[in-house]
């Protein structure tokens, strides 16, 4: 209990950087140059109110200087950025993919709040990622890595013909790229169960905010949030899923 709590404020710690990241993606270099500041009035903030999530509640969801709303993002990645951590270290343990697994879920994440807020995928933190895979992968088994490559292939393969069909309208160039990461993270078959439930859940939400009016049959929708949910059920459940389809079958 102590390591998962332990595991849980580094969670936290590292969720408050990831914000900052999102932030500043357009300006990454001033990450260490410069303080943070209240999106609104401008001003420094002081380090006792920058304590991840307390923070937040201790200045009751406002800025301290000018009384202006701090965005929700800010508790929202600090607290899953943690439990996101400790689901991961509890479910596998003390083990290199652990530690693997862990890495690229910190970048995941700045994908997931990025695409939803401007609708891209931002490079900066794809690539990275892409390239922990496959050194990680580059040293599995023999098998490991011919089920690695597959499910990089019907990743890509499948997103990419979406893409070709629909001529970059039904879905962006950057959630094919993503599928790269799906297919090292997710080898062959639970890639599949990505991909299956991202779709899935893509489909309920767009159809609850159509119905809803929040969008439109044709508004444009970020994509890379339902994947990267439907990678970590995969990760958590995929195993129990195909197996019970089998059951079934």
């Amino acid at each position: 209990m102590l390591t998962l709590f332990i595991i849980f404020i580094l969670g936290l710690l590292i969720g408050s950087f990831l914000n900052v990241v999102i932030f500043r993606m357009n300006e990454l270099h001033t990450i260490i140059l410069t303080r943070s500041h209240c999106q609104e009035c401008k001003k420094e903030i002081a380090w006792y109110d920058l304590i991840p999530f307390l923070s937040f509640i201790i200045l009751k969801t406002k800025c301290r200087y000018c009384d202006k709303p701090i965005s929700w993002q800010y508790p929202l990645v600090e607290v899953g950025t943690a439990i996101l951590s400790v689901l991961i270290y509890w479910k596998f343990g003390n083990h290199l993919y652990t530690y693997f697994l862990l890495a690229t879920t910190y970048f995941l994440i700045v994908i997931f709040v990025y695409d939803l807020k401007k609708y891209l995928i931002p490079d900066e933190m794809l690539y990275p990622a892409i390239i922990i895979a496959i050194i990680y992968r580059a040293f599995d088994s023999p098998l490991n890595f011919k089920m690695t490559l597959l499910g990089v292939l019907i990743a890509v393969g499948f997103l990419g013909i979406i893409y070709l069909l629909g001529k970059g309208k039904w879905m962006g160039f950057g959630d094919v790229k993503l599928a790269i990461l799906l297919g090292l993270v997710t080898p062959f078959p639970l890639v599949i169960i990505t991909i299956f439930l991202a779709f899935l859940i893509g489909s309920v939400v767009g159809l609850i905010m159509v119905s809803l009016k929040q969008k439109k049959l044709k508004s444009e929708v970020p994509f890379a949030p339902f994947l990267i949910i439907g990678l970590y059920l995969s990760i958590f459940f995929g195993e129990k899923i195909i197996s019970w389809y089998f059951g079934i079958v």
